[in-house]
């Protein structure tokens, strides 16, 4: 059974750091995507890696100050958050695609304060 279960959000203040983990069972070695859900937006991408973790993606709105990596010993998958800004306050879910179906964990929540 694929799942993917997020942790490490919380409450943060501006300029803070996080560093969200998505924890894997049922699958290996598929891509991974971090996304998120602002209130009152729509969800919206925010970084991917491949499966061996050498060709990462970033939004243009994290780009430069969120790191995404791997390891694939236990399978998970993590995303480092510096420099946080109120605009990044949202739920967090981490997403693959195996055998035709999209999975998503359950979110963690980021809120970052001014």
């Amino acid at each position: 059974q694929v799942q993917l279960v997020e942790s490490g959000g919380g409450p943060v203040q501006a300029g803070g750091s996080l560093r969200l983990s998505c924890a894997c069972a049922g699958f290996r070695d598929y891509i991974i995507g971090w996304f998120r859900r602002a209130p009152g937006k729509e969800r919206e991408f925010v970084a991917s890696i491949s499966t061996n973790g050498r060709a990462t993606y970033y939004s243009d709105s994290v780009k430069g100050r969120f790191t995404i990596s791997r390891d694939n010993a236990k399978n998970t998958v993590y995303l480092q958050m510096n420099s946080l800004k109120p605009e990044d306050t949202a739920v967090y879910y981490c997403n693959t695609y195996v055998s035709t179906t999209n999975y998503w964990g359950q979110g963690t929540r980021v809120t970052v304060s001014s």
